[in-house]
């Protein structure tokens, strides 16, 4: 019986779940938001939080340790330098896990896994916006005719 044990398998051998995990850390770390399948963020998000809290250390034991968890030697000084720095009044739940709905091939359940209070996000907001609304009717048919260069020559 497998009562107690802790962690997610994934279906992978201990050295392809790391090396999937180191991937996917440094993907999340360099673009600050990923989109995989929900087993892999629910794995990945106590890793994402914990290196975060190393960022936040600043010291040059806590930087190696990231260094073995994330090999990109950008990332894990952008983690040091600018996220750790967002995130030096939060205690923890420095991630979030967003339903994203099923993948097209196999029906997986797909989530977005992203940082918390993420520049972009402000950034994405904006541009949301409604568009402004086009001229319905045969006049903005026309205009499109012509601003393509079709239509009748006159």
């Amino acid at each position: 019986m497998r009562h107690k044990r802790g962690g997610w398998k994934l279906g992978r051998l201990s050295a392809h779940r790391w090396a999937l995990f180191r991937n996917l850390l440094t993907a999340l770390f360099r673009h600050e938001r990923i989109t995989t399948t929900a087993a892999k963020a629910k794995a990945l998000r106590p890793l994402a939080d914990h290196l975060v809290t190393l960022g936040k250390r600043e010291d040059l034991h806590a930087r190696r340790q990231a260094l073995g968890l994330v090999p990109d030697v950008q990332v894990v000084r952008k983690l040091f330098d600018t996220v750790a720095a967002r995130y030096a009044d939060r205690k923890g739940g420095y991630t979030r896990i967003i339903p994203a709905g099923t993948r097209r091939g196999d029906a997986a359940p797909m989530a977005i896994l992203e940082l918390v209070d993420r520049p972009e996000a402000a950034k994405e907001a904006k541009g949301k916006g409604k568009k402004a609304a086009e001229p319905k009717g045969k006049e903005a048919k026309k205009a499109r005719k012509a601003a393509a260069g079709g239509g009748a020559a006159v």
